[in-house]
């Protein structure tokens, strides 16, 4: 076990041992972020029922907005790209994730603003939550209970869905989400019924249980996608922009969790230009110099090597419209993945099932989510603390 000089502890290599043994995960885990990772379901109907007792029917009042902007930063931030995933090229009106501090300049009376912080205490949700309230806008808020945040709504007498902060932000990506979908779900935006709800949870619970930490290595598929990354730098692409959405969520996850680089966006973008990293030094030509007699699964070397992560979205709801066929996405992730063997490059490949938007995304998130939480423990680090977040936390509020 070695000590960073801002006090991290971990090692090095991936110890494949530890994640087999149940009492060193739970040592390793002060925080319990596998048990928060493992509330996905139960948050979903926690929140589902918060949003049901809040007065969102005000916002319809109105009748259709103009635009729907989504206020927040990091897991909070991500409910907005779900929402406009979910909502789909059918969406009768733009969707519009932002990531910064008040809200964008053309925001006025006709638009609604949804400010989402997990603390209720961000600068970028308070700060559009105040602007929506100045130029008139219709606000829904959605963060902890008596916060900043649900001041801000009173004041404009808004809705306010309170979400108890039980768990890390990163963990509470469902708890956030969902009174987002329901809030847009009230103006008309999304068809996300009860249903869809009940099915979603059930799948995060599902899988949770798969990924338990009592399943050992060989059944387990988070523990098994976790290994198969230690060492390596991840590429994590999505075959569909709701593959994408799960993409960029393991992005977030692997670094803030596992504290591993990460590229990860749309695999239809990569075709234009990333793809080629599996042509260069930790891939095509890093794998040409391996031992052609040597075991394909060894990697002692020391070499740093690409690993892809392909999330395909499986081809379900194929009378949706899209932006491409889906006919296109699936040859082209098949060509990633051959291109990937044919330069020695790992693949993996996590394919979403079930019948909704919802269901199918949640099926592309759990198992990754508890991936990033396993590859921390296996490098001896408390997947909940991240010293460098404090840090700059405190060195930016000077």
């Amino acid at each position: 076990m070695m000590e960073g000089t801002a006090g991290v502890s971990g090692h090095r290599d991936a110890d494949e041992a530890s994640l087999d043994n149940a009492d060193a995960l739970a040592e390793q885990d002060p925080g319990g972020m596998l048990r928060h990772t493992a509330s996905a379901g139960s948050q979903v109907r926690e929140t589902a029922a918060l949003a049901a007792e809040a007065n969102l029917q005000v916002l319809a009042d109105e009748g259709r907005p103009r635009a729907v902007v989504i206020a927040g930063i990091g897991t909070a931030g991500r409910t907005g790209d779900v929402l406009a995933t979910v909502a789909g090229p059918r969406c009768p009106v733009p969707v519009i994730p932002h990531r910064s501090a008040g809200v964008p300049g053309w925001v006025g009376a006709a638009d609604v603003v949804i400010a989402v912080s997990a603390s209720g205490r961000s600068p970028e949700a308070l700060g559009a939550a105040e602007a929506a309230h100045r130029r008139g806008a219709r606000l829904v808020a959605v963060g902890a209970p008596d916060s900043r945040l649900q001041s801000v709504a009173e004041r404009a007498r808004a809705p306010f869905i309170p979400v108890p902060r039980r768990a890390p932000a990163r963990a509470s990506l469902w708890a956030l989400t969902v009174p987002v979908l329901l809030a847009a779900r009230t103006l008309g935006l999304v068809k996300v019924n009860e249903a869809d709800l009940a099915e979603t949870a059930a799948r995060l619970d599902a899988d949770a249980d798969r990924c338990r930490p009592t399943a050992e290595s060989f059944v387990n598929p988070a523990k098994s996608l976790a290994l198969g990354l230690a060492g390596s730098i991840p590429i994590v692409w999505g075959s569909s922009p709701l593959a994408t959405v799960a993409a960029r969520r393991f992005g977030d996850t692997l670094s803030a969790n596992a504290r591993y680089p990460v590229v990860a966006g749309a695999l239809g973008e990569a075709g234009r230009g990333r793809v080629g990293l599996l042509d260069g030094v930790f891939g095509g030509l890093v794998e040409s110099s391996r031992d052609i007699f040597a075991d394909p699964d060894d990697e002692t070397d020391g070499a740093t090597r690409l690993r892809v992560v392909l999330l395909r979205d499986g081809g379900l709801n194929a009378d949706d419209d899209s932006d491409e066929p889906l006919a296109v996405e699936e040859r082209r992730a098949d060509a990633v993945q051959t291109l990937a063997e044919r330069r020695g490059v790992r693949c993996d490949v996590v394919t979403a099932e079930g019948g909704s938007a919802l269901e199918r995304l949640a099926s592309l998130v759990a198992v990754p989510d508890f991936a990033s939480v396993y590859l921390a423990l296996a490098h001896g680090l408390d997947p909940m603390a991240v010293p460098a977040v404090t840090e700059m936390k405190e060195l930016a509020n000077q």
